[in-house]
C-alpha cells in the first residue's frame, strides 16, 4: 500500500476505535435502540444529499431488496447489539470480539458461498473464537446470583460480528453492481426505517444530556458516514484484503481512547484474549503460516 493509503487505514480505525467511546458515553442515556437509531438516521441524512449531488439516488430504488438485508445485518442489528454490551463492558472489550468479524465472514463465505478454508484458515478460525471464548468465560460466573451483564455483553458482540460477516457477503453477492456510495448511503437509510418505531417506542424518558447528544453525533457523523466513505474508497483502490486489515488496529485505538476518557482499565485477561484473536484472525486471513486469503 501507498503511504497515503496507509495513512487512510490509520485514520478509519481511530474513527472505528472511537465508536465504541462514544456508545460508552450515549448508551446509558439513550438506551442502545434509541442510540443505534440516531446513529444511522443522522448519519442517512447526511449521505442521501451526497448521494444526490452525484445523481446516483436511482441506485436506491434497483437495489433496495439488497440494501434493505445489508441494512440490517450491516448496521441495524449490530448497532444496537454494541449499544447494549457498551452499558456492562469496556471500550476495549467490545472492539476485540468486534475483531472477529474476518472470521464470521470467512465461516459464513464457507457455509453460503461454498467457498473452501485451507487447514491454516481453520485453525486460524479455532484460534480466534477460542480467543473469544476465553473473553465471554472471563465474563461468566456459575455462583448462584452472580451477574451475568458482562457475559451476554460479549455474546452480544459476537452476534454483532456474525451479522457482519453475513452481511460482507450479502453485499458481495446482491450488491457488487452498486456503487460504494450507494450502499452506505442506502444500507443506513434502510435501517434508520427498520429502528425508527422499535426507538420511539423505548424512547428515554428523560432528555439525554449534552454529552450524549454529542457521543450520537460523533457515532453518526463521523464513525458511520465519514468512516463508510473511507473505508469503501479504501476498499476500492487496496482490495477488500487489505482494506480489513483495518479490523487489526481498532482495538489499539479503543483501548486507547477508553483508556483516556473513560480511564478504563486494561486487564490482563484483555491482552491475552486479544492476542488470541489477533493470532487467528492472522492465521485466517493468510497473512502468517501461508497464502492470503
Amino acid at each position: 500500500m501507498k503511504t497515503f493509503d496507509i495513512g487512510e487505514l490509520v485514520l478509519l480505525a481511530a474513527l472505528w476505535g472511537a465508536s465504541f467511546l462514544f456508545m460508552r458515553l450515549g448508551a446509558h442515556e439513550f438506551g442502545p435502540i434509541p442510540l443505534a437509531a440516531v446513529r444511522v438516521g443522522l448519519a442517512s441524512a447526511m449521505l442521501v444529499p451526497l448521494l444526490a449531488s452525484r445523481g446516483q439516488l436511482g441506485e436506491l430504488r434497483r437495489h433496495w431488496k439488497g440494501l434493505l438485508l445489508v441494512g440490517a445485518l450491516n448496521s441495524a442489528v449490530p448497532f444496537a447489539l454494541f449499544s447494549f454490551a457498551a452499558l456492562s463492558i469496556t471500550a476495549g472489550l467490545s472492539s476485540i470480539v468486534n475483531a472477529t468479524t474476518p472470521l464470521w465472514t470467512a465461516v459464513v463465505a464457507f457455509v453460503w458461498l461454498r467457498q473452501g478454508l485451507t487447514p491454516s484458515r481453520v485453525l486460524g478460525l479455532v484460534v480466534g473464537f477460542a480467543g473469544v471464548a476465553f473473553l465471554a468465560w472471563d465474563k461468566a460466573s456459575f455462583k448462584p446470583g452472580a451477574d451475568h451483564t458482562g457475559f451476554w455483553a460479549v455474546l452480544a458482540c459476537a452476534a454483532a460480528t456474525l451479522c457482519y460477516g453475513i452481511a460482507a457477503n450479502a453485499t458481495k453477492r446482491y450488491l457488487t453492481g452498486a456503487s460504494p456510495l450507494a450502499v452506505a448511503t442506502g444500507s443506513q437509510f434502510a435501517a434508520a426505517l427498520m429502528l425508527a418505531l422499535p426507538a420511539a417506542w423505548q424512547w428515554p424518558a428523560a432528555m439525554p444530556g449534552a454529552v450524549a447528544w454529542g457521543a450520537a453525533l460523533g457515532l453518526a457523523a463521523l464513525c458511520t458516514a465519514l468512516a463508510y466513505i473511507l473505508y469503501f474508497r479504501l476498499m476500492s483502490r487496496v482490495g477488500p484484503t487489505n482494506a480489513v486489515s483495518v479490523t487489526f488496529l481498532i482495538p489499539l485505538f479503543a483501548i486507547l481512547w477508553g483508556a483516556i476518557f473513560l480511564q478504563e482499565a486494561i486487564t490482563a485477561q484483555m491482552v491475552a484474549g486479544g492476542a488470541v484473536v489477533l493470532v487467528g484472525i492472522a492465521l485466517a486471513l493468510g497473512l502468517v503460516g501461508g497464502r492470503r486469503a
